[in-house]
């Protein structure tokens, strides 16, 4: 079993629940280590006394605030832990929300937090069935690891999950960041309409299953090709920005290639329009064009006309016999009649 990463006291009320948090998450990225270029030397870092040039270990260490002119105030672990000695081990709700009500962009990381004994389970369910009946997130704070969180805890199935959030004042204004934000811009009712249709053609149900970290399964790849000796396929180059004029025509294509399902519904689409069809007149164009035969094909059809062939053999008194003569043979049969008449 995973090891808490933290424990206390879930406090609402007057009520109070042991818990103990756990991560929810796991980085695959792979590890690297730093080397002087050129040899297989490791680089080592060193906590260096800048005075003394001597080495100090870890323990050693305590942490100090500059105030100025040189001067620092030195606090160890035990000062800081003075200043808030219930908060390192509360959990303590201040309000219940609706999660809707969260901006994503306030949630930092996930952790699971899970009952902090099997002697505290009943009070542990609780809490967890009342939140998810009221669909209600617990809005708390607590201190880990010499610093403050804001978090939110919310139902999840037969556990508690714990989102920290970022406070109001380390959410940057976006505007003191992004010089060139456009307000609204002058597109078309059709560029609007069909950029909303694409959204709506590429929408689907989240599944998370569905993605995965390419970049890291593409530099495990060229650690493995390295190590082997082997040849190194290099990564597509990014897209070019779509350029305003062929806008329109861009986000045509995305739509088409999206509802035929991809590059596949691409090269589908692509051998239809050249598979056996008369080519469509300028005017109609190709669905005009395939619409116009389908209905005179309909309508001959409903009235008991046969569709005649072109290439059908027919009776000689037939039109198809009369077209199929060449101009010496309609010369010879006149001269034969006159003659007959003569007669």
């Amino acid at each position: 079993m995973a090891r808490a990463i933290w424990s206390g006291v879930l406090s609402f009320g007057l009520v109070a629940v042991p818990v103990r948090l756990y991560s929810a998450t796991d980085a695959h990225e792979p590890t690297f280590h730093q080397f002087e270029e050129g040899t297989s030397d490791r680089i080592r870092y060193q906590r260096i006394n800048e005075r003394t040039g001597a080495e100090v270990a870890y323990s050693d260490i305590v942490r100090g605030a500059d105030v100025g002119g040189g001067q620092y105030v030195i606090l160890s672990q035990d000062d800081l832990d003075s200043v808030a000695p219930g908060q390192s081990r509360s959990l303590d709700v201040k309000t219940f929300v609706d999660l809707a009500e969260i901006d994503p962009i306030y949630f930092n990381k996930a952790y699971y937090l899970g009952p902090g004994s099997d002697e505290t389970k009943k009070t542990y369910a609780l809490l967890r069935d009342a939140m998810a009946d009221s669909r209600r997130i617990a809005i708390a704070s607590f201190v880990m690891r010499g610093k403050e969180y804001l978090a939110a805890v919310r139902a999840d199935g037969d556990l508690l999950v714990l989102e920290t959030l970022f406070f109001a004042d380390e959410v940057r204004n976006p505007r003191d960041q992004i010089e060139n934000l456009p307000g609204r811009v002058g597109a078309s009712a059709a560029e609007q309409r069909m950029a909303t249709q694409l959204i709506r053609a590429m929408s689907t149900p989240w599944q998370p299953s569905r993605y995965r970290d390419t970049y890291t399964d593409r530099v495990n790849k060229l650690i493995k090709a390295k190590k082997n000796d082997e040849e190194i396929t290099p990564a597509s180059k990014a897209p070019r920005p779509t350029n305003v004029r062929s806008l329109m025509d861009a986000l045509q294509a995305s739509l088409d290639a999206t509802k035929a399902g991809g590059s596949d519904g691409k090269s589908r689409a692509a051998a239809g329009r050249t598979t056996g069809r008369r080519p469509a007149s300028p005017r109609t164009g190709g669905a005009a064009a395939g619409k116009a035969t389908s209905t005179r094909s309909a309508s001959s059809t409903r009235t008991g006309s046969p569709a005649r062939s072109a290439s059908s053999g027919g009776s000689s008194g037939g039109a198809g016999g009369r077209r199929g003569k060449t101009a010496g043979q309609r010369t010879a049969a006149k001269k034969a009649t006159a003659r007959r008449g003569a007669a």
